[in-house]
């Protein structure tokens, strides 16, 4: 799981846009933008320079957790 949506809304940045960046397709964006497939970790941290963030910001803790461990 990935909070690139997250990102993207808090910086008004479209997803169109991101995928010109890197240089994929909008479907392709939109599959991660909406959990349905996770980039690999290359293109994660390609994801994380173009919006300036760290890897960190764009990844989801396991909800599994409990705040205790």
């Amino acid at each position: 799981m990935n909070r690139i949506k997250e990102v993207l809304d808090e910086k008004g940045i479209k997803q169109i846009w991101l995928a010109e960046k890197l240089g994929k397709s909008y479907n392709v964006v939109n599959g991660y933008v909406q959990n349905r497939q996770q980039p690999r970790i290359e293109v994660l941290y390609e994801i994380a320079k173009i919006l300036g963030v760290s890897v960190k910001d764009l990844l989801i803790d396991n909800p599994l957790k409990t705040k205790n461990e």
